[in-house]
């Protein structure tokens, strides 16, 4: 067999792995090292496997995704995306479906301090939902606000998404971390126009909050300033250039901490059970980056990425053609696979080709994250919207996804937009970086 050949097997060796359950890191590892094996014989595919097993978990860089999730876990465990809720409800509740509107605010602000998607989601949910129930909102609006949400802790940064993509690519997590503000903030004006839209269009889905005085609104930002300044702190050392994002990650976490004990908001059984969660997901993370990297020599060695790029080229759909063909298959695929694992399987693949076509490498990392973070809350799989699910209880699965499609337009229109205006995502990182 052609190396080519080879590597489409071991490519459709990969999914059938993956659909008989075996964890995406794994799958990634054997396919890598029995591809290696068949090409470069043993010895090169054992020397792969321990080379950069060790290279992964020894990035320096990688340090990022712990430290975020530590921070994001004791935040969640202490009680401070309680805070953010209430401040993001003070200022907007008034608005029609203003409770909803909350929810979003209070996501994009947790995001900001956690990183991860089902982590938002769940935290704020579990405020929210209940709230949302006994003003009487409907079920699909409220679910699929904090499922939609909760996307945005993919994104906003410090996301773990830009985390794997910049160790993927050998990009700046810096830049990529600046990338990402813009369009979440942009994401975030969209689904608050959207809740407008559904509850100016049916009144009763999202009733108005009560008016809220002056004083009211700045004794609830009082109580969520702690957590709203260590974000502000981590995000803008690294844009100031005071901190490195592993500096940066390292300062946040530690700051909360401090936050969590000072003002008696955390137990020492609470904050050892962030610690023993944090060390699962970093866990995961590792293995799915050690994946990662044992499989990419492999896709290397094979030229798929190469051929693949040859071939759209002789298509002659062009640059934004072959951009819009790539979407489209990430929107088919997010259909089925977990958004991480999507990114550390394609991004090998195809970030090569989207370099062929003389594509921003920073600009695709933020259009590949919106289309993955659109595969969370879209069936079958939609991780947000499951999640969201076991948080709500008893809303039908059915009635989740109808409450996120709203919300799956807004994100193709932020996407647009961000295609038709890139200095949407790259005005920041090159204010920053010059």
């Amino acid at each position: 067999m052609t190396s080519v050949t080879v590597g489409l097997v071991g490519i459709g060796g990969l999914f059938l792995l993956m659909l008989l359950r075996t964890p995406v890191a794994f799958a990634m590892m054997i396919v890598g090292f029995f591809g290696m094996w068949m090409l470069e014989g043993l010895r090169s595919a054992g020397g792969v496997l321990v080379t950069e097993s060790y290279a992964a978990v020894a990035s320096y860089s990688l340090i990022v995704a712990p430290m975020f999730v530590l921070l994001g876990n004791v935040s969640s465990a202490a009680g401070f995306s309680s805070g953010l809720y209430d401040a993001a409800y003070a200022w907007v509740g008034r608005l029609r479906g203003g409770l909803a509107s909350a929810s979003v605010l209070a996501c994009a602000a947790f995001a900001a301090v956690c990183g991860s998607s089902v982590a938002t989601a769940v935290t704020l949910g579990k405020v929210a939902l209940p709230e949302m129930r006994r003003l009487g909102y409907a079920p699909g609006l409220s679910t699929g606000a904090i499922a939609a949400g909760g996307t945005l802790g993919f994104l906003i940064p410090p996301s773990t998404g830009f985390v794997l993509y910049a160790i993927l690519t050998e990009q700046s997590i810096g830049r990529l971390f600046m990338a990402g503000i813009l369009p979440g903030l942009l994401l975030t004006t969209l689904f608050i126009v959207v809740i407008w839209f559904v509850c100016t269009m049916r009144p009763e889905a999202g009733p108005r909050g009560h008016v809220m005085s002056l004083k009211e609104k700045l004794s609830t930002v009082k109580r969520s300033a702690p957590l709203l300044g260590v974000m502000v702190l981590s995000i803008g050392g690294i844009y100031v250039g005071a901190f490195t994002p592993v500096e940066a990650s390292g300062i946040g976490a530690v700051l909360v901490i401090l936050l969590a004990f000072v003002t008696r908001s955390i137990t020492l059984s609470a904050f050892w059970e962030a610690v023993e969660d944090t060390l699962k997901t970093s866990a995961m993370l590792y293995a799915i980056v050690i994946g990662a990297n044992v499989l990419n020599p492999f896709l290397a060695v094979t030229r798929i990425p190469a051929v693949l790029g040859a071939a759209l080229q002789d298509l002659g759909l062009g640059a934004y053609g072959s951009l819009a063909l790539i979407i489209l298959a990430y929107v088919v695929l997010g259909m089925f696979m977990d958004g991480l694992a999507m990114l550390v399987v394609t991004v090998p693949i195809v970030y090569p080709m989207m370099m062929q076509f003389g594509f921003d490498p920073i600009w695709f990392g933020v259009v590949a994250v919106i289309v993955i973070e659109m595969g969370m809350i879209t069936p079958p799989v939609g991780m947000n919207v499951f999640v969201v699910r076991g948080v709500a209880g008893d809303i039908p699965l059915t009635t989740i996804f109808g409450g996120v499609f709203p919300f799956l337009l807004a994100m193709i229109v932020a996407l647009l937009l961000i295609i038709l205006f890139p200095q949407i995502a790259l005005f920041l990182p090159n204010t920053m970086f010059g």
